[in-house]
């Protein structure tokens, strides 16, 4: 018996998406992908951020740097893997003629960058020592 969803067996096997439904217009593909280039974007952004605060900020208590750019990596991790799913989904829904796939991602990614930033704001406003 396999374990591993369908979904995510198509993120390494595409063309079998094609064996769902009827080809969708291919500019909707395209959005699509454009999309998953942005999700990208956005996880290399936050991966490089993770890098920065740890590198760039050594006098930073190290508890709170390693927090941080621990917070920012999971972030980018979780962003790019999120961004290969999403992807398969709205192709299968689009071929399907189903409604495209919601998700409570964007409002979790949204919420622990500014927990960061909010952390970062305390960081610049009083101090780095770690006082």
């Amino acid at each position: 018996m396999n374990k591993i969803p369908q979904s995510v067996r198509l993120w390494f096997a595409p063309q079998r998406i094609r064996d769902e439904g009827d080809t969708p217009d291919y500019r909707f593909s395209l959005a699509n992908e454009r999309t998953f280039l942005a999700w990208i974007r956005t996880a290399l952004a936050l991966i490089g951020g993770g890098f920065a605060v740890d590198q760039f900020l050594p006098e930073l208590a190290w508890g709170v740097r390693a927090g941080l750019a621990l917070g920012l990596l999971a972030a980018g991790v979780l962003c790019a893997l999120r961004a290969v799913n999403h992807w398969v989904r709205c192709e299968r829904a689009m071929r399907r003629g189903e409604d495209l796939p919601v998700s409570r991602f964007p409002a979790l990614l949204g919420i622990v960058v500014a927990v960061v930033a909010v952390a970062m704001v305390v960081v610049v406003l009083f101090g780095w020592e770690g006082r």
